[in-house]
């Protein structure tokens, strides 16, 4: 029987990268995944091209104004509004797996909505462990369904620690291209532009996940990620820049050996991981010629050029609402900086004004993530209208 599949953000990187996955297994004559849903955030028209083409007949969008468009046009199903319509599509989708491609904290419902139904999660949408913490994880050991991420670098541990005994690693790494600034200094990074700063290296996604790279605050967010996802302590989680982009992760175990995870610099691999439940399979990927690549260089993370990572580290260390302040403040300053608001080198200063206003407070349920949230989204809009 295929496995009923919703994916959430079909039409960014992700997402489209993974209906592709879908088509490919089709036509390979394979019936592995049923599509039973799709969403978008407001490109509705790409939204229901997409739902032709897998005759999907039920499909969210959380904008409003592009619901009601996509309405005036589209016949053949049912579109749900908002996001109270993506938590509905999740809850009454009958899918057996939920890939969560959303961007930013919008996607912390569905998350909590699916691993609440109890159905399995891929997951691409790293906020919802950085702002859900302890409280998602716990949903997922109550209900039972499993949580396989969606990224390089956790897909790389993820298979690096399968069949590992208990007690036998003693520290993760996670590496970092360095962006489009590595080498910068401080001073450097005050008249960058937005275009400069979209120029990533080697990985092609999505804009705020790049500008993230950029400022390192991706990774800051992934070492949140990796403390829930695995259980282990932070100051066992360690960030080093590798600018080939091709160890995705590191394990360092008892002993001292160390294992390393090589592989493409190709978001299928860790798309089709999740997607066939944490497995390998073939995807006509072209793999590494170790002679052609030649050489791996590590260099360390300079903290004084990117705070952000320091201040993700600071936040997680916190714990409680931290997290959440940090995550809420860093896309209200990333989307100023995009808008051209706001300075690059702004971006960390808008968030430690969030921080330091809000501190950290208990989380006892979902509903003190959501008010903190919104506190610190009126935090950093202050901050970002003063920098301007």
């Amino acid at each position: 029987m295929p496995k009923r599949l919703l994916i959430l953000g079909s039409t960014g990187s992700i997402g489209t990268q993974a209906l592709d996955i879908v088509l490919a297994d089709r036509r390979r004559g394979g019936s592995e995944f049923e599509l039973v849903g799709l969403s978008a955030e407001r490109s509705w028209e790409t939204l229901l091209e997409q739902a032709r083409v897998h005759d999907v007949r039920r499909i969210a969008l959380v904008d409003e104004h592009a619901a009601a468009r996509a309405a005036e046009v589209w016949t053949d199903g049912e579109i749900l509004r908002g996001a109270e319509g993506l938590v509905q599509l999740v809850v009454e989708s009958g899918a057996e797996l939920v890939l969560n491609a959303l961007v930013g904290s919008a996607g912390l419902g569905p998350t909590v909505a699916a691993l609440g139904e109890g159905i399995d999660l891929a997951l691409a949408n790293k906020e919802s462990l950085v702002v859900g913490g302890e409280l998602v994880g716990a949903l997922a050991e109550a209900t039972g369904a499993r949580i396989v991420p969606v990224d390089s670098e956790h897909t790389a541990l993820h298979q690096l620690l399968e069949g590992q005994p208990v007690g036998s690693v003693d520290r993760l790494t996670i590496t970092a291209s360095g962006g489009p600034f590595r080498g910068y200094t401080r001073a450097q990074l005050d008249s960058v532009s937005v275009a400069q700063a979209l120029a990533h290296p080697t990985w092609a996604m999505g804009g705020k996940i790049t500008i993230d790279s950029a400022t390192m605050m991706n990774k800051g967010l992934e070492l949140m990620e990796a403390h829930h996802l695995f259980g282990t302590p932070y100051e066992r989680i360690d960030v080093v820049v590798h600018p080939q982009s091709l160890i995705h992760g590191l394990v360092q175990l008892a002993d001292g050996a160390m294992l390393a995870h090589l592989g493409p610099h190709d978001m299928r691999l860790a798309i089709s991981y999740a997607l066939h439940g944490a497995a390998s399979v073939p995807l006509g990927i072209e793999p590494l010629d170790l002679v052609q690549v030649g050489a791996l260089t590590f260099e360390a993370v300079d903290p004084d050029t990117f705070p952000c990572l320091r201040l993700a580290r600071e936040a997680a260390q916190a714990g409680g609402t931290a997290p959440c302040v940090l995550n809420a403040a860093n896309e209200v300053a990333v989307h100023a900086f995009l808008g051209e608001r706001l300075a690059f080198s702004d971006i960390p200063a808008v968030i430690e004004r969030a921080l330091e206003r809000l501190g950290s407070a208990p989380v006892r349920a979902f509903e003190s993530l959501y008010e903190a949230d919104r506190k610190a989204r009126v935090i950093a809009a202050e901050a970002v209208a003063a920098l301007a």
